[in-house]
């Protein structure tokens, strides 16, 4: 027994504003333990919504819709559903009546259209609208299906979900169990590598290990149903040891744990401190680091050197360096590394130089090209050329620079 999502409104279509209805919905079903293998998005259309309506149902026993309850001629999913179904609407006066006094309250008169509101299938039990004009239905219009409406607008849909649709759903014998996850966070390694490592993991049933990446971070998720946490730990706990231990230090957390966190957290535990110059990261890297809450005790500052008078007068970096080897090279990363530790006086310091394009670029020093330098106690210090590709766009390179940085920090924190 499953559940399908189907959206409806045109602006979803055209991309005007971003689907997070659906989002929402599928991690509450997951939660409930409520199977779910497809979305519909669908036009403000009642032939193309009946289509979709008549597909779902051939595949689903819980129809959830948002969209398409409001007052305007093209809000239309009650009335296409009720026509689908072949049965009359009805006005609920309790409705009308519940409408009336929320304009009331706001001190305006109810507009005519807004009548079409109080207008359900016959049969239909209304789900509450306690902060909009629009209600929804909980509605069986035939044996084995279910189909419940929530208008679009996310809070509301929310709150109706959670205080209205939830129980019932329970009451009707649905999320005995749940479906608990876990994410595992990897840097420094690809989604086909890490792949490979834990390849014979992804035929498991329970938990089920699925892989999915992004911005340079891959995650493999942990998922089994259960009737509680406990029990789901003990079936996902063995499976996530054996997973970290295979890839060492390339694993970094889990779930909300961020990169950034982890670097905040190995710093504050051997009480040490960090600084970084920037070029073309432009403060990326500084505002990660300060993303915690607590920064303050470990991220002392930094200096943002785009231009190479600053990278001269407040780093220290030696003009020759830069004319020898230019502005975005190794022995320049390491050196404005070794400056800003110095002039700040921190435990470690970072540097990023790179060129994020589309200017600056030449034959030997394409865009996506950065340097990143780290400095650290006992006169430690070295390098690193990455090669972040030119076709990522500007704002990926620095991304993926800022946090590479992070990473390699990481890794010399734990010793790998």
């Amino acid at each position: 027994m499953s559940a399908e999502i189907i959206c409806v409104g045109t602006e979803l279509l055209l991309g005007e504003i971003l689907n997070s209805n659906a989002q929402f919905l599928a991690q509450e079903l997951a939660r409930l333990g409520i199977p779910h293998y497809f979305q519909t998005v669908v036009g403000d259309n009642p032939q193309r919504l009946q289509a979709a309506v008549a597909t779902a149902c051939q595949r689903a026993e819980i129809l959830i819709f948002t969209g398409g309850l409001g007052p305007t001629p093209d809000d239309l999913t009650a009335e296409t559903l009720a026509d689908f179904f072949q049965t009359p609407l009805e006005e609920r006066g309790e409705v009308l009546a519940d409408i009336r006094a929320k304009f009331q309250s706001l001190g305006r008169e109810m507009a005519p259209n807004n009548a079409k509101q109080a207008l359900l299938p016959q049969g239909a039990a209304v789900l509450p609208n306690p902060s909009g004009t629009a209600p929804g239905i909980i509605w069986s219009p035939r044996p084995g299906l279910t189909l419940l409406t929530f208008p679009g607008v996310p809070s509301e849909m929310k709150r109706m979900w959670r205080e209205t649709a939830v129980p019932y759903l329970k009451a009707q014998g649905w999320g005995r169990e749940q479906i608990y996850s876990r994410v595992l966070k990897f840097r420094g390694i690809g989604e086909s590598a890490l792949a490979a490592k834990v390849e014979r993991f992804f035929a498991l049933t329970s938990p089920t290990v699925a892989p999915y990446a992004g911005a340079g971070e891959v995650r493999l998720r942990l998922s089994c149903s259960a009737k509680s946490l406990e029990e789901a730990e003990a079936v996902i706990n063995p499976v996530a040891q054996e997973i970290i231990a295979i890839a060492g230090a390339d694993y970094f957390g889990r779930d909300e744990e961020t990169l950034e966190g982890k670097v905040g957290e190995l710093l504050r535990a051997r009480g040490e401190t960090v600084a970084v110059a920037e070029s073309c990261t432009a403060g990326l890297l500084g505002s990660l680091l300060t993303a915690a809450p607590g920064s303050s005790a470990y991220f002392l500052g930094g200096i943002l050197a785009y231009d190479n008078r600053l990278k001269i007068q407040l780093l220290g970096v030696d003009p020759q360096l830069i004319e020898s080897q230019g502005a975005v090279s190794a022995a320049v990363a390491e050196a404005m590394a070794l400056g800003i530790r110095e002039k700040i006086g921190a435990d470690w310091g970072m540097s990023v130089t790179g060129i994020a394009g589309p200017a600056g670029r030449t034959e030997t020093k394409p865009v996506g090209l950065v340097y990143l330098g780290l400095a650290g106690p006992a006169g430690f210090s070295r390098s690193g050329e990455y090669r972040f590709g030119s076709s990522r766009g500007r704002e990926l390179v620095r991304q993926l620079s800022a946090a590479t940085a992070l990473d390699q920090l990481r890794r010399l924190l734990i010793g790998a």
